[in-house]
């Protein structure tokens, strides 16, 4: 755990939200390695009381291999394609589109060539914004 302004976070180098902090200029804040291990994930990840936030990149061409989380995600895409497999149903993703990822079931991304893949994520505070390679 880290801790920002005084308050602690369950993701190192995460931001805190409360206590006065309502607002965060996100293209701002300093970003976290998100999966490490398995996924070149990189973002800023803002920690509520219940939620965790973040907006993540992962490099065109590049893939996050098969992880598992015991919190459930949402995806938000707003930049570049993916390849997404979630329990093993395979579809292809683009800007605008909302992955759901129950709690410990196994995904993974590629991201398609020619754009990086930058997208909005939404996890509950059962543990912090990195998975398990599965």
């Amino acid at each position: 755990m880290s801790e920002t302004a005084g308050q602690e976070t369950k993701t190192e180098g995460a931001y805190k939200g409360g206590a006065g902090q309502y607002y965060f200029d996100v293209p701002t804040l300093t970003g976290v390695e998100a999966g490490p291990g398995y996924a070149p994930t990189v973002g800023p990840v803002v920690e509520g009381e219940l939620t965790q936030v973040g907006v993540m990149t992962i490099p065109a061409g590049q893939s996050s291999a098969p992880h598992t989380h015991p919190n459930e995600q949402w995806i938000y895409l707003m930049q570049g394609r993916l390849h997404a497999v979630v329990d093993g149903v395979e579809r292809e993703v683009g800007p605008g589109e909302l992955i759901y990822i129950p709690a410990e079931i196994v995904h993974s991304v590629d991201v398609l060539p020619g754009e990086d893949a930058k997208f909005f994520t939404c996890k509950d505070l059962r543990h912090g914004i990195a998975g398990t390679p599965a």
